[in-house]
């Protein structure tokens, strides 16, 4: 795992593929949140931008949750990403790119049109339909560029993922904690019925 990731860094761009010669803090990074801090169930997901099982679950339950839940307050949901190759490492620097504000709207055409992104032909093709779905969302080349090419950010993002993803025993996407509760994929009957479950008590 850790030399996956290491090796995805090193081959993301020239850029990160060069030595630093002075050492320097780590940024720092954070997970991005929707709903209320002061919800009454806390839902935590591990996914990867590449990972076909995730994009399902965005399109066909991860929607519906927002709408029914976390919209209206009852749900404050997490989004962990998880960096299984250097494609999803990649989409996560652009949908960090815009900042929290944008984040979610971007994760969401991530998934969406992720059949269209992560088959392409080529890794440099894959940056360009990245970097069209950053410009959809508002974002600059410029900008863009700069987000792929910082290199102690992607290290400390991969260094994140593997401290919780160890930590948290997770071993595939998308892995739901419910309130602590390790959960494996499911359908959004199945989610909501435990959702209700954890609303239903004192």
């Amino acid at each position: 795992m850790i030399a996956l990731a290491a090796a995805a860094t090193a081959a993301m761009t020239p850029a990160l593929a060069q030595e630093t010669t002075t050492e320097a803090a780590a940024p720092a990074v954070s997970d991005y949140s929707l709903g209320s801090p002061d919800a009454k169930v806390k839902i935590v997901e591990y996914a990867s931008f590449t990972c076909p099982h995730c994009a399902d679950f965005h399109d066909n339950v991860f929607t519906q949750l927002k709408k029914d839940y976390i919209d209206t307050g009852k749900v404050h949901f997490t989004l962990r990403e998880v960096y299984f190759d250097r494609y999803g490492l990649w989409a996560a620097l652009i949908a960090r790119c815009g900042g929290e504000m944008r984040y979610f709207g971007i994760q969401d055409m991530l998934f969406s049109k992720q059949k269209e992104w992560a088959a392409a032909e080529s890794p440099q093709a894959v940056v360009e339909q990245l970097k069209t779905i950053g410009r959809a969302a508002g974002l600059e080349d410029a900008a863009m560029d700069a987000c792929l090419n910082d290199a102690p950010h992607a290290e400390a993002l991969i260094k994140q993922f593997q401290t919780n993803f160890e930590a948290d025993g997770v071993q595939g996407t998308p892995t739901l904690f419910i309130n602590g509760t390790k959960h494996s994929n499911m359908t959004y009957a199945d989610l909501k019925a435990i959702i209700d479950a954890e609303l239903a008590k004192e």
